[in-house]
């Protein structure tokens, strides 16, 4: 019988230059298991250098796909584009330095010391992971706020925050076309904040948004201080390595550089054409044998490192929203995904920990280890046993108990958390996505379904519009929801039901109060 350590070297990748390990060995496969794989998965490293050679990769939009691009511009295809790489990534960081150091300073202020990001998606998902995990307090450095949802509550929560130091707070508005009504709606409340202070605006907002766009023309027409650009070529989900994330990381002290190094050198070493020299290869291989190439175990991300807390969140979007398609590229109905759901260590641990080890053998497993503890000695909470020992140690013990359940799990290795690590993280699962997604035959960027659900929001407000029109202004008067549908001539009752129902929440109808919501009746409040 092999022994776990023989078993471990036989089935690891090990990246000395990256500070970076791939374990598989507990996967339950073995290397003939994934060589089965080996030339669909050099045809689609081929496909991936075509992708970055240039060629269309979302047909849908005939799109190219350039999000490698941003950490090695000489790649791009044309001298343009290479030169507007490196033209913004220096601009990033002339203009973060600016703003640290009170050159570009607000009206009434010394400097800027907060920041308030405006974004949905990838446009907050990549920046929040990125600061939360590499953000330090510094001198100069801008304390960083997320407003990444359309909830009045959580705007009126971020106020509260800021409080009194408005004037000394940036704002930086992400979107692509500018269109996406969450960045709008929350682009506006945050004006309004502003406007009530008797502030300007404009004096304070950065925008991140695709050259002439609608968030262009606005940044333009309101004196933005600045304009930073987004390609069509790099899809929300990919643009942390953009001025999306690059900026906000940027203010916050982060060395973007070394954050946009790290993606680098995971991206060359994800280039190899040998499959069991690739860590992103060996990753799209492992989650295409373990799922039976249909997702069927689900991803559980568990981080061993406090500072990887929203890598799980930053990766259900990288992952679901690229794997999750209904059709593949022939248009065959496939209904293809991966699901990802996570938590940090030693916290799952008392969290869902005992349902995977007790529970459906219907996921695999990848733990995070960071092997460096912290920047200083550690306390020995027992005699030659620091806290930092505890938590390998946790680690250990659930991949041990995993292991002895016969349930499957990978473990990725880093030397420390720092910015190169965190580029390195990204660009792998970056790659990995990409490389799965040519395994199963489906096209990674594009995402039709949220696109579908926008319009059908779209539809329900227009509902409501033709709803309030119709809606008597006095109780007595007061229709159902089956009563307005008939008198709109729609046969969508629910959607009007809990649309009026919100609006009377509000106070901006009236509602009668009933146990059946079949006989809850709408009115108009009355005039005075």
């Amino acid at each position: 019988m092999t022994d776990a350590f023989t078993r471990f070297v036989d089935a690891s990748l090990h990246l000395p230059t990256l500070g970076f390990s791939l374990d598989w060995s507990r996967a339950g496969l073995t290397r003939a298991d994934l060589a089965t794989l080996e030339s669909r998965c050099d045809a689609a490293l081929s496909a991936m250098a075509a992708l970055e050679a240039g060629a269309i990769a979302n047909p849908d939009e005939n799109r190219r796909v350039g999000h490698y691009w941003l950490r090695a511009p000489e790649l791009a295809p044309e001298a343009a584009l290479r030169e507007a790489i490196e033209g913004t990534i220096a601009e990033v960081e002339q203009l973060a330095s600016d703003l640290r150091a009170g050159v570009l300073a607000p009206p009434t202020r010394a400097r800027f010391r907060q920041v308030i990001v405006v974004g949905i998606g990838g446009s907050a998902l990549g920046p929040q992971l990125v600061i939360d995990a590499l953000a330090r307090p510094g001198a100069d450095a801008l304390a960083v706020h997320f407003a990444d949802n359309t909830d009045p509550a959580g705007f009126d929560r971020l106020f509260a925050r800021l409080d009194g130091v408005l004037g000394e707070t940036l704002v930086v508005v992400i979107s692509k076309s500018g269109g996406t009504k969450e960045t709008r709606n929350g682009m506006l409340e945050v004006a309004n904040a502003y406007r009530l202070a008797g502030l300007d605006f404009g004096q304070h907002a950065i925008a991140v948004t695709q050259e002439g766009s609608e968030l262009d023309r606005h940044a333009s027409a309101s004196g933005f201080r600045a304009r930073l650009p987004m390609w069509d070529w790099v899809g929300g989900r990919t643009s942390v390595t953009s001025a999306v994330g690059l900026l906000p990381a940027a203010l916050a002290g982060v060395d973007v550089r070394w954050l946009l190094e790290g993606a680098r050198e995971m991206d060359r070493a994800t280039r190899v054409r040998a499959l069991f020299e690739n860590p992103a290869a060996l990753l799209a291989c492992v989650w295409h044998a373990l799922g039976d190439g249909r997702g069927r175990r689900a991803m559980v991300m568990l981080p061993y490192k406090d500072a990887l807390e929203l890598s799980s969140r930053y990766l259900q979007q990288l992952v679901m929203e690229s794997l999750g398609k209904r059709e593949d590229r022939s248009g065959e109905v496939v209904s293809q995904g991966l699901t990802v759901y996570g938590n940090k260590g030693s916290t799952d641990q008392h969290a869902y920990v005992q349902q995977l080890l007790d529970g459906p053998d219907d996921f695999f497993a990848t733990f995070v280890e960071v092997l460096k503890d912290r920047a200083g000695t550690s306390l020995e909470v027992e005699p030659g046993v620091t806290s930092g020992d505890y938590l390998s140690a946790f680690l250990q013990g659930t991949r041990r108990a995993l292991a002895a359940r016969g349930k499957p799990s990978l473990t990725l290795t880093f030397a420390v958390v720092d910015a190169r690590m965190l580029g390195a993280f990204i660009a792998l699962y970056e790659r990995a996505v990409g490389l799965y997604a040519e395994l199963i035959k489906i096209n990674a960027y594009h995402q039709p379904a949220v696109e579908s659900g926008k319009r059908a929001a779209a539809e329900i407000l227009a509902l409501q519009g033709r709803a309030l029109a119709v809606l008597p202004s006095t109780e007595p008067e007061a229709l159902t929801a089956r009563q307005v549908a008939a008198s709109l001539g729609s046969d969508d009752v629910d959607g009007l039901f809990v649309a009026l129902r919100h609006l009377a929440a509000n106070g901006r109808i009236g509602a009668t109060p009933e146990r059946d919501p079949a006989a809850v009746r709408f009115h108009r409040p009355s005039a005075g």
